[in-house]
């Protein structure tokens, strides 16, 4: 399997293990056909784990949950994606008062979006992180809450949307945009080609 495979889309059976209406999407605009789950994951962190090895967690517990559903010639997709600023990781918002929070804190600065990435078939397992910086414009208290009530962040990490209405508070990204939406396509590419072609952990 090569990168002319897969623009060809000749690709296995694919297994989205998300409920992410964003990453079906871009799976859609790849043309590839799929069928959805949504794993039952305990998403809490571990003491003293990093941002980055909980998205990648994740990321493997849900593919391997997965992986129990279907048989072993289905390739399974499963991603993580967390915000984060000054080491804190912002989920998604609870309510409009967490969603007016993390807006202020991440308003006029750079914070990380990092999207855990893992490929389960056949027994084998590859996992990996994408990160991105993104940089918000400074933001008045009466635009934090104008785009709070969009209700456009509720179900998203950071309580924003890039590929939405969100696009008018970033003022610039360095990195992978589709990682920000949800599920960083370069990545997923280069992770599939190496599992396809037989490496991967058993």
């Amino acid at each position: 399997m090569d990168l002319a495979g897969l623009f060809a889309g000749r690709v296995p059976s694919i297994l989205l293990a998300s409920g992410s209406p964003r990453r079906r999407a871009l799976l859609q605009d790849l043309g590839w056909a799929f069928e959805t789950v949504s794993p039952n994951v305990d998403e809490v962190s571990l003491p003293g784990e990093k941002p980055e090895a909980l998205c990648e967690r994740l990321a493997r517990l849900k593919a391997e949950a997965g992986a129990k559903t279907v048989g072993p010639e289905v390739l399974v997709l499963a991603a993580d994606t967390i915000v984060v600023v000054d080491g804190r990781v912002l989920g998604k918002p609870s309510g409009w008062e967490e969603a007016c929070a993390m807006l202020r804190l991440l308003q006029g600065r750079a914070h990380e979006v990092m999207t855990g990435v893992a490929l389960s078939r056949g027994g084998k397992l590859l996992s990996g992180v994408e990160r991105t910086a993104v940089h918000f414009r400074p933001l008045t208290e009466a635009e934090v809450q104008a785009y709070v009530s969009t209700g456009e962040g509720d179900d998203k990490a950071g309580a924003y949307a890039i590929q939405g209405k969100g696009a008018l508070l970033v003022s610039a990204i360095e990195g992978d945009y589709f990682n920000v939406v949800g599920l960083p396509l370069c990545r997923l590419g280069k992770m599939l080609e190496e599992l396809m072609n037989g490496r991967g952990q058993m």
